[in-house]
């Protein structure tokens, strides 16, 4: 069963909605017929760092709040992902435009490395710091998780992903999609928002049953007359 996570690397409950979502997994008999496929979403696809802007000073500008109430704010969001097993950093994060970071992932996917391109992504932006508006930053990034470093720096010299990456957006517009993380489970139920493993594990339990129950069931159509020469919980017949 394909699950479908529309995602921002800038985004923190994304952070922890990818480890919730996870520890869920984890937990199911059926963990190794599930398929994840990121897609990509821009929370402010206009934004571009150019002033050394600080998250504090971002959001303290963009939600029209001082200073201090958006430290006190995030340090809500810090509890949070500790109570997820992770660790952010706010005080060294740097907000950024994460188009090119998007693309990257398109191209980790293409390599089967699109899980591990999120998870090194959502570090390298929470806990290291990192600046992902750049491209140096990104291809440190790509080099840790095994892609070769000359063509990720073709890639984000170019325009390669760049409409894969706009075609995820489009599909969660028309989804009516309007914030993330947000998980749609084989395109039928969709979960929003970093919640609590639990309601992982009942919507992928749901999802997966109903799931396994639509695939056809397959047939066989026997053409010997009996069953000379078998073997069977009673034992052989010769």
């Amino acid at each position: 069963m394909k699950v479908e996570i529309w995602s921002d690397v800038m985004c923190p409950f994304c952070y922890i909605g990818k480890r919730h979502f996870e520890q869920a997994i984890e937990k199911l008999p059926f963990k190794n017929e599930i398929e994840v496929d990121w897609k990509s979403y821009q929370l402010n696809p206009e934004y571009h760092n150019t002033n050394n802007e600080t998250i504090y000073d971002y959001l303290s500008r963009s939600k029209g709040m001082p200073i201090e109430q958006a430290k006190q704010m995030t340090k809500q969001v810090v509890e949070m992902a500790s109570n997820a097993g992770l660790t952010i950093d706010f005080d060294k994060n740097v907000p950024a435009n994460t188009f090119d970071a998007h693309r990257l992932i398109h191209l980790a996917a293409k390599h089967g490395l699109q899980d591990l391109a999120e998870e090194k992504l959502f570090e390298a932006h929470f806990v290291k710091g990192l600046n992902l508006g750049k491209a140096s930053a990104l291809l440190n990034v790509a080099e840790e998780i095994g892609l070769v470093r000359a063509e990720a720096e073709s890639v984000l010299k170019g325009d390669e992903f760049a409409e894969a990456v706009r075609y995820d957006v489009y599909e969660s517009q028309n989804l009516g999609i309007r914030g993330v993380p947000y998980f749609v489970m084989d395109r039928k139920y969709g979960v929003s928002g970093a919640q609590p493993v639990q309601a992982f594990t009942d919507a992928l339990t749901q999802s997966f049953t109903e799931w396994k129950e639509a695939q056809p069931k397959t047939q066989i159509t026997s053409l010997n007359k009996n069953n000379d020469a078998v073997c069977d919980e009673n034992g052989c017949e010769i």
